[in-house]
């Protein structure tokens, strides 16, 4: 551990916690020790000097007083990244900005179906907002209890609503955002249709914190669905899983709202080490569906799609067997089964994950190539995959041989990053679907995106940082 000096004159620190208060600016390292490490302990920062700002106008300050003084700023949500971009390096000169304290739901405005949030609301007291109004807000990820809609919009969060809703950047009609100079983009607008020059907030979204902090947006609400279907079904291969979503998409169109593929290990996994789940097909298959059909009509409407859907299936011989949910509460059960199975693969030990896209057509091809990319590294490596099947993401991740140690298989973890991401450039896919550049992909993406378009991405932050103070050393 370093335990060197931070590298922050104490008055310097001193002139910043005058803009929020003592309360609120944390220096003991008790305090700041939640915020300097991300939730798979990949990495591990230092500093001296976590800022919690309750307005815009104190973030506006603090970033005045940063660009004048050249200290880099890390903003931080939920700190529930994935990638390392909210993390703080070990150099102890950074400080981190967090904006837990920016929570308020400034408006719900049911006849533009839009939502006015300031960018700390954690992501499930929005869903439940929203509900309240007799809405829907469509973003769901595992993490959303304790994520936060800053961060959401900075990572172009995906999850299991992408297939119908899309993702965080398409939920998203405008932004509020503090430059680094400590100006402020006031583009709040609820406009559906804007042809007015560039379109500015999605260089925000999804830039990670690095040109500028998201602090509010107005997001797009959805009428509440009157009918909804949750259906878990087994299948032999992932070619029967694509000819099963090409059946569901040509009956059920847009009332299609979530198709997930989860692997037989997986599957296994959440079952052998989950809590309080129940097994959803009374025998095993080597891969499975978790589908749901939503209907703006009726819960009958839902309900026939469905059926209708499966009963096709497994007259053609695609489906081996499938239950739909009996009720509401056995639907969430099914939801829940999916929502912990990323934390099922923890006690496995050591992985190495992969969030990947590839066009929908070519998933069973990039499933079959990218196993042997896998026994390339690792021959008795552990394949866990599933994902979001609908719109192409598949979190391709590797679990250590069982008599491994964990160690040891890390050591390969760029090797095995290499062998599978070779395989996603082959299908024309992209390293990195819905979590972000962050430190960990950093360094491929530069030396493997087209020399043009880091050119124009470092063009880009130049131009809205030329100080490079905003969350330094993240995706470029």
């Amino acid at each position: 551990m370093n335990d060197a000096p931070f590298d922050l004159d104490p008055a310097l620190i001193d002139r910043f916690a005058a803009i929020v208060g003592d309360k609120y600016a944390l220096r003991d390292q008790a305090d700041i020790a939640p915020y300097l490490t991300e939730r798979r302990g990949l990495w591990h920062g230092r500093t001296g000097l976590v800022l919690r700002p309750g307005s815009v106008d104190e973030v506006s300050q603090i970033m005045r007083l940063a660009s004048e003084t050249g200290t880099p700023v890390v903003p931080q949500s939920g700190n529930t990244g994935l990638v390392g971009a909210q993390v703080p390096d070990v150099s102890g000169r950074e400080i981190v900005l967090s904006l837990s304290r920016l929570n308020r739901i400034r408006e719900i405005d049911v006849f533009s179906n839009t939502v006015t949030v300031e960018a700390g609301v954690i992501l499930q007291t929005l869903q439940e907002a929203a509900d309240a109004a007799d809405r829907l807000f469509p973003l769901s990820l595992a993490a959303q209890g304790s994520c936060q809609i800053g961060g959401n919009l900075s990572s172009n969060a995906g999850g299991t609503g992408v297939l119908a809703y899309g993702n965080a950047r398409e939920l998203c009609l405008g932004v509020e955002v503090v430059l680094p100079t400590g100006e402020v983009f006031d583009d709040l607008r609820k406009l559906k249709k804007d042809n007015t020059g560039y379109d500015l907030k999605n260089l925000f979204v999804g830039a990670e914190g690095t040109l500028g902090i998201i602090t509010a947006a107005v997001l797009k609400l959805f009428p509440k669905p009157k009918g909804r279907e949750v259906a878990f079904a087994g299948l032999s291969s992932p070619e029967a899983a694509l000819s099963l979503f090409s059946l569901a998409t040509d009956r059920a169109g847009a009332a299609l709202t979530a198709f997930e593929l989860i692997g037989q290990r997986p599957y296994d996994f959440t079952l052998r080490h989950a809590q309080g789940v129940t097994r959803p097909l009374a025998e095993d298959w080597p891969w499975y569906v978790l589908m749901q059909v939503s209907s703006g009509r009726s819960a009958e409407d839902a309900r026939g799609l469905i059926e209708e859907v499966l009963s096709e299936g497994l007259e053609q011989g695609i489906v081996g067997d499938a239950v739909i949910a009996a009720s509401l509460a056995q639907g969430d059960a099914f939801w829940n089964f999916r929502e912990v199975l990323p934390d099922s693969q923890k006690p496995e030990g050591a992985s190495i994950k992969h969030d990947i896209s590839v066009p929908v057509a070519s998933i069973p091809a990039f499933i079959a190539k990218a196993a042997g990319a896998v026994a390339s590294v690792s021959p008795q490596a552990r394949v866990v995959c599933f994902g979001h099947m609908g719109d192409g993401n598949l979190h391709y991740n590797i679990s250590r041989p069982e008599e491994d140690d964990d160690e040891a298989f890390l050591g390969l973890y760029h090797a095995m990053n290499h062998a599978v991401h070779d395989v996603v450039r082959s299908f024309h896919g992209s390293i990195s679907a819905e979590h972000g550049i962050g430190q960990l992909k950093r360094d491929e993406l530069i030396a493997t995106a087209p020399p043009m378009a880091i050119e124009l991405m470092r063009r880009v932050k130049a131009a809205f940082d030329p100080a490079g103070i905003m969350n330094p050393g993240k995706v470029i």
